[in-house]
C-alpha cells in the first residue's frame, strides 16, 4: 500500500495534469470555432465540385472494390498533432481494410499522406506503396497547401484519386469519407462536356487544368473538414481526460484519508498501550 507521502505526490501530479487537459480543452474549443467558420466558407466555394464528381460515401460502407480502376492513389488527410481521439487511427483502419480488398482483386494502389500522425501509421502498413508525405504544414491550412498536395497527386498518373478525410458532423461526431476523382481525359461515351465546343481546339489541355483545379478544390474542402473534426475530437478527448483525472483524484484522496486515519489510529493505540503499561 502506498504511503501518505506517495499519495500526496500522486494527487498533486494528477491535479496538475487536470489543469493542463482543461486548458487544452479551452484552446481546442476556441480553435474549433475558427475552423467551423472556415469550413462554412469552404462549402459554397467547393460546391461546384459536386457536379463534377460522384458523392463521397462513408469509407466504412465500401465493401466492393470492383468499380475501382486498376491503378489508384489514396490521399489520406490526417493531422500533424496527436491527443485528438481516433481521427487518425480510423483512417488507418479503413485504409488497411480497403487495401486488403484491392490486393484480393489484383489492383494496384499508392498512398500519399498529409499529416505526421498518418504518415507514422501508414508507412508501417504500406512501406512499398508510399508515394510521399507532407508534414508540418502551416495551420490553418489554405488553398496553396491544397494545391501543393494536388500537384504531388497529379504527378502519379493513376486512373483514379481517392481523397480520404473526416467529415465534421457535430461537436461529438465525424464520418470518414472517400471522395473519388478520375481524370477528365476520356473518349467516346465517357468524354466530359460533350455538349460544349472549345475554341481553339485545345480541349485536352483545358481538361488537364480543370482536373487539377477540381482535385485542389476537393483536397482543400477535405482539409477544412478534417481540421474541424480534429479540433472537435481533441476537445472531447481533453474533456474525457479531465473527467478521468477528477475521478482519479477522488480515488487517491479517499486512499490518502484512509491511510492518514490508519496512521492516527495506530498512534493512538500506541499511546494508550504505553499509558496502560505505565499504570500497570
Amino acid at each position: 500500500m502506498a504511503t501518505e507521502k506517495q499519495l500526496r505526490v500522486q494527487i498533486t501530479a494528477t491535479q496538475n495534469l487536470k489543469k493542463i487537459t482543461q486548458s487544452m480543452k479551452m484552446v481546442s474549443a476556441s480553435k474549433l470555432r475558427g475552423d467551423q467558420t472556415r469550413l462554412e466558407m469552404a462549402k459554397p466555394f467547393a460546391s461546384w465540385t459536386d457536379k463534377m464528381a460522384d458523392p463521397a460515401p462513408a469509407f466504412e460502407e465500401i465493401e466492393d472494390v470492383s468499380s475501382f480502376p486498376d491503378s489508384n492513389l489514396f490521399v489520406c488527410l490526417t493531422s500533424d498533432k496527436g491527443l485528438c481521439g481516433g481521427v487518425n487511427s480510423v483512417i488507418t483502419r479503413q485504409m488497411r481494410r480497403a487495401c486488403a480488398l484491392l490486393d484480393e482483386a489484383g489492383k494496384s494502389y499508392k498512398v500519399l499522406v498529409f499529416g505526421e500522425k498518418g504518415r507514422a501509421q501508414l508507412r508501417r502498413l504500406f512501406p512499398e506503396s508510399m508515394a510521399g508525405a507532407i508534414t508540418d504544414a502551416e495551420a490553418p491550412h489554405n488553398f496553396s497547401t491544397a494545391a501543393a498536395v494536388a500537384k504531388l497527386a497529379a504527378k502519379e498518373g493513376v486512373d483514379a484519386t481517392h481523397i480520404v478525410y473526416n467529415e465534421f458532423v457535430s461537436a461529438i461526431s465525424y464520418t470518414t469519407r472517400l471522395a473519388t476523382l478520375a481524370p477528365l481525359l476520356k473518349e467516346g461515351e465517357a468524354e466530359p462536356m460533350p455538349e460544349y465546343e472549345f475554341e481553339p481546339d485545345n480541349k485536352n489541355e483545358i481538361m488537364v487544368d480543370l482536373y487539377e483545379y477540381l482535385l485542389t478544390s476537393k483536397i482543400y474542402y477535405g482539409l477544412m473538414e478534417s481540421a474541424t473534426s480534429e479540433q472537435s475530437s481533441r476537445m472531447n478527448a481533453m474533456e474525457n481526460a479531465s473527467k478521468n483525472a477528477g475521478e482519479l483524484i477522488d480515488k487517491l484522496t479517499l486512499q490518502y484519508n484512509r491511510a492518514r486515519q490508519a496512521r492516527i489510529t495506530t498512534e493512538l493505540i500506541e499511546i494508550i498501550s504505553g499509558a496502560s503499561a505505565l499504570e500497570g
